[in-house]
């Protein structure tokens, strides 16, 4: 699939995938034109067109690239080696930043396409979310020791509490219309995490 595209050098294709991050991440789906994100690319829609099929497919990979890359910079950064959440958490943050240096638009898009209501997309990003959230959960809950955490706290309904909360941090930056800034993510996020550890993790007696 998309052979003609991954034939690109890897730096025209990160200039088409940013692209298409940054029209999305913008403007619905619907309203998201492939001549602007061709434009935003430097190539003709046409040129857009011989890459991918339609809007939808063009859609569904960047949403798939993303999901893609997360897991790449995660697993690089040893993200999931830890036996400690709050670890896991801190180098799942140094990945997040490293991969907005190289993808800008990411974190923008991933959100507006998780909250995207057309009829064309819905369900299949819907799909795919609660399969790499299934996985990424497993990969996270596998590692937690109980004893490390307040008694009787429902482990798996945590973790999904926490990464909602980022998800919906990272949906109220969007609405003000501020641009993601690296180091105020960092800062934001490092609060939160001092907050989480001291509502979940077991005080010592």
């Amino acid at each position: 699939m998309n052979e003609k595209f991954y034939a690109l050098p890897i730096e025209k294709q990160q200039k088409i995938i940013n692209a298409g991050f940054r029209v999305f991440s913008r403007n619905s789906y619907r309203k998201s034109p492939m001549q602007e994100i061709a434009a935003e690319a430097g190539i003709s829609k046409s040129l857009l067109f011989h890459y991918f099929c339609n809007k939808k497919e063009f859609y569904l990979f960047l949403w798939n690239r993303a999901a893609d890359i997360t897991m790449e910079h995660l697993n690089r950064n040893h993200c999931y080696e830890p036996d400690d959440l709050f670890e896991m958490m801190e180098r799942g943050m140094r990945a997040k930043i490293q991969i907005m240096c190289n993808y800008p638009d990411i974190a923008a898009f991933a959100v507006k396409a998780f909250y995207e209501k057309d009829t064309a997309v819905c369900s299949d990003i819907q799909i795919s979310y609660r399969e790499y959230f299934s996985q990424k959960a497993s990969n996270a809950l596998t590692m937690l020791k109980p004893e490390d955490f307040i008694p009787g706290l429902d482990l798996k309904m945590m973790h999904r509490q926490i990464y909602l909360m980022s998800v919906g941090y990272l949906w109220e930056i969007m609405q003000c219309g501020d641009t993601l800034d690296a180091e105020a993510l960092e800062k934001d996020f490092s609060e939160m995490l001092a907050f989480w550890k001291n509502v979940y993790l077991r005080k010592e007696p």
